[in-house]
């Protein structure tokens, strides 16, 4: 995975992680310092991956309250 710029985190609006398996789930953690307390955390499934990887952002999002689950819902709808 690609890391955002030191330099812009202290003003980024939001960081969204794209999860492909769980260890995506710690990098995404480890990617808030530096970050404003303002910042909106978004976490969303590779979405060939994501049969496997929503239960896991889910319950990940379950403790850890301050990130949201993001959902490409034009992609459940089959608009491309």
């Amino acid at each position: 995975m690609q890391q955002p710029l030191s330099a812009i985190k202290p003003i980024a609006n939001e960081l969204k992680v794209i999860i492909n398996n769980k260890h995506d789930l710690i990098w995404a953690e480890q990617q808030r310092d530096g970050l404003s307390q303002e910042c909106k955390l978004y976490l969303q499934a590779e979405w060939s991956k994501r049969e496997v990887v929503i239960p896991m952002i889910i319950d990940f999002v379950k403790k850890n309250n301050d990130w949201t689950i993001s959902l490409q819902c034009h992609k459940y709808m089959n608009i491309p």
